[in-house]
């Protein structure tokens, strides 16, 4: 436990020392700063009565405010992901290639080891990362338009088990590929992701049940794309008539619930690539 402790520690320090955090840092700020001048310039023109306000019982102020949020959580999920690569991309196999996996395994320490000190170090500094921002995000529309999502713990959750499997993935692919190749593939997974969702809305939207399972069935080989619907459905759990008809339509029509299975299996995913990583590792010679 306390190899794997001092691993973890070693490779935030990693990160520290290439300005990895203050890069996500300034990329944060300047996304917040415009968004909250999204959120406020919205919330004026639905005051003004120029926003969508002509549609008999839509709740303006409900439809923008969870249209902002459900963006702003792509936003944080793709700067979370950037997180995630940096922190990962080069882990096992650039490591090595630099020559400072060697002696931390000949201390000995196993492998498996290894690979759990990076993966947790990761999952948690991108997870509680995704979490802030989205909880700054929230109380920015609060405080800007007034509007509070249905749902505030399951978003924020879903977010961090999102990104906490692209950590996985990015850590299992450090260990067959080079960093630049790998901090490729991953960006490409997440792409994948993203495009199952969009076909999910798009054959909702022509009555497409082809392109609607297509799209299920990628969520679920991608996992981290079924928390991010899942987290987005949350936001207006409890909202209901032509309000609710209103975000399934807009922007925000990515969202979908994929019932209780979801986390077990996003558990169980973790384990497989995980054991995948490992057995990968075992066999490669350093």
């Amino acid at each position: 436990m306390s190899a794997a402790r001092t691993i973890a520690r070693l490779g935030i320090q990693e990160a520290v020392r290439r300005r990895v955090f203050l890069i996500v840092a300034v990329l944060t700020a300047a996304y917040l700063v415009l968004y909250g001048l999204g959120v406020w310039q919205a919330f004026e023109e639905v005051e003004q009565g120029i926003g969508p306000t002509g549609f008999a019982g839509v709740e303006p102020d409900v439809v923008v405010g969870a249209t902002l949020l459900g963006l702003n959580m792509f936003g944080t999920l793709f700067l979370g992901t950037i997180l995630a690569v940096f922190l990962t991309l080069g882990a096992v196999r650039g490591d090595a290639e630099r020559g400072l996996l060697q002696p931390v395994l000949v201390r000995p320490v196993p492998r498996w080891t290894l690979l759990a000190a990076r993966f947790a170090a990761s999952a948690l500094v991108c997870g509680a990362y995704v979490i802030v921002v989205f909880a700054v995000a929230t109380v920015t529309t609060w405080a800007l338009g007034g509007w509070w999502p249905d749902r505030v713990v399951e978003p924020a959750l879903g977010l961090a088990g999102a990104v906490a499997i692209l950590c996985a993935l990015s850590l299992a692919g450090s260990v067959v590929l080079s960093s630049t190749a790998n901090g490729i593939a991953v960006f490409m997974v997440f792409g994948a992701g993203l495009v199952a969702g969009l076909l999910g809305q798009i054959g909702e939207g022509i009555g497409s049940d082809t392109l609607s399972d297509v799209s299920r069935s990628a969520s679920w080989l991608l996992p981290f794309e079924g928390l991010y619907q899942s987290a987005l459905g949350a936001l207006t759990a409890d909202t209901v008539g032509f309000t609710r008809l209103a975000i399934d339509l807009g922007p925000f029509g990515g969202a979908e619930d994929f019932g209780p299975l979801l986390w077990p299996w996003a558990v169980l995913y973790l384990a497989l690539v995980g054991a995948a990583a490992l057995r990968a590792f075992a066999r490669r010679d350093l």
